[in-house]
C-alpha cells in the first residue's frame, strides 16, 4: 500500500516539472513576435494601408408579410397581429417557423394514429358482421354471374 502512494506522490511531482516546463516554453513563444507558418518562422507581414470595406454590423431586418404575421402569432412569438413590428429579424421568422413546423407535426402524428385506431375499431366490428374482403367478393362475383345470365336469357 505505501509503495503505491510514493508512485502517486512521483508522479504527481514528475507531472507538475512538465507542466512548469511547458508553460515557461509557450511564454517564450507567446512573447516573441515569430509567426510560425507550415514549419517554417517568418516575421509578421505589416499592412501599411487600412481595410477597403468595414463591416456593420446591424442585423438585416424584414418587412413580414400577412402569412408570416399569422406564423408570428401561431408560434406564440406574439398574442395579437397589433404587436407585430414594422420589421422583424430572419433569425425571429425562423424561428417562428420552425415552432409552426414542429406544431404541425405532431398535430399529423396525433391524426395518424387515431386514424389507425378508428380503422382497427371500424375493422373490428365488420368482422363481426362478417364483412371481409373474401365474402363481399364472392357476392359481388355470384351478383355479376347472374346478371350475365339474366342478360343471356333475354337475348
Amino acid at each position: 500500500m505505501g509503495s503505491l502512494r510514493s508512485l502517486r506522490l512521483a508522479a504527481g511531482s514528475c507531472f507538475r516539472l512538465c507542466e512548469r516546463d511547458a508553460s515557461s516554453s509557450l511564454r517564450l513563444t507567446r512573447n516573441s513576435d515569430l509567426k510560425r507558418i507550415n514549419g517554417f518562422c517568418t516575421k509578421p507581414q505589416e499592412s501599411s494601408r487600412a481595410p477597403s470595406h468595414t463591416y456593420s454590423h446591424r442585423v438585416p431586418l424584414h418587412k413580414p408579410t400577412s402569412w408570416e404575421k399569422k406564423i408570428l402569432i401561431w408560434s406564440g412569438r406574439f398574442k395579437k397581429e397589433d404587436e407585430i413590428p414594422e420589421t422583424v429579424t430572419f433569425e425571429m421568422l425562423d424561428a417562428a417557423k420552425n415552432k409552426v413546423r414542429v406544431k404541425i407535426s405532431y398535430i399529423m402524428i396525433a391524426l395518424t394514429v387515431a386514424g389507425c385506431i378508428l380503422m382497427i375499431i371500424e375493422g373490428k366490428k365488420a368482422a363481426r358482421r362478417n364483412e371481409t374482403l373474401t365474402s363481399l367478393n364472392l357476392e359481388k362475383k355470384a351478383r355479376l354471374r347472374e346478371e350475365a345470365a339474366m342478360k343471356a336469357k333475354t337475348e
